[in-house]
């Protein structure tokens, strides 16, 4: 799927997150970041990974970690996304897929025979140096934050 491998530095990103602010890989130097790719916002699977995630927020917090998740969606939709769910992080507009091109996770799909391109639902566990340490792409939707911490 990806040509990222664990050990290999993280590609750098840089998107702006729900308010229009910019960010970037190079803000996390020296936090771990649980960077979250998912396809779309305000959907079955979707939701329940974002709010997993949410319901245990300050274990990650606890185990010095960021959150961001990353969908094509634009900031609007991000914006009514995190409140509807009160998400306590910040979602990336990826409305040109270049960041989820850079991680390998935009591919080709396929439902009821008719193929598009989309996200591959993939979390990237970053290190304080920037290394992938964890890629997970069989994503648990309901119980992801186990699979992670």
């Amino acid at each position: 799927m990806s040509t990222i491998e664990i050990g290999k530095k993280a590609p750098a990103f840089s998107g702006n997150d729900q308010n229009g602010v910019k960010r970037t890989l190079k803000e996390f130097a020296g936090k771990k970041l649980v960077l979250y790719f998912y396809p779309k916002d305000d959907t079955p699977g979707c939701t329940a990974e974002a709010c997993d995630l949410r319901d245990n927020y300050d274990k990650f917090i606890a185990a010095g970690y960021a959150i961001i998740g990353v969908s094509p969606d634009e900031e609007k939709k991000h914006q009514k996304f995190i409140t509807k769910y009160e998400l306590p992080f910040d979602l990336l507009a990826d409305t040109d897929h270049s960041i989820a091109e850079a991680f390998g996770v935009w591919v080709e799909k396929s439902m009821y025979g008719r193929k598009y391109m989309g996200i591959a639902r993939t979390t990237f566990v970053i290190d304080e140096k920037g290394l992938i340490q964890d890629i997970i792409e069989k994503v648990n939707t309901k119980d992801h934050s186990s699979q992670i911490l």
